[in-house]
């Protein structure tokens, strides 16, 4: 599944231009309060956010359920949109 697959009703987390642990903060503080099942998808420039969205959602009990990266013509810059289904706990 893709970050375009998860639905209309999906909460997008633009973390473009912060690096780590910036992108997984902003994740953790969108996704708290949100119910399970709830498609999260975090929008990053940093490489490290591939690993580290991931490793959050298991250790919170998310899973992870998407990723792609596209590369901006303009500066050359890939941005990596990651997606995580929300659990019963976050």
């Amino acid at each position: 599944m893709s970050a375009h697959d998860a639905g209309a009703d999906a909460v997008v987390v633009d973390a473009r231009g912060l690096r780590c642990p910036l992108p997984v903060i902003r994740l953790a503080a969108a996704a708290r309060g949100l119910p399970a099942g709830t498609v999260v998808t975090v929008l990053s420039t940093d490489p490290a956010a591939r690993h580290d969205v991931p490793a959050w959602a298991r250790m919170r009990g998310h899973a992870t359920v998407g990723e792609a990266g596209t590369t901006r013509d303009d500066d050359g810059a890939t941005t990596w949109s990651i997606t995580v289904r929300l659990g019963a706990t976050t």
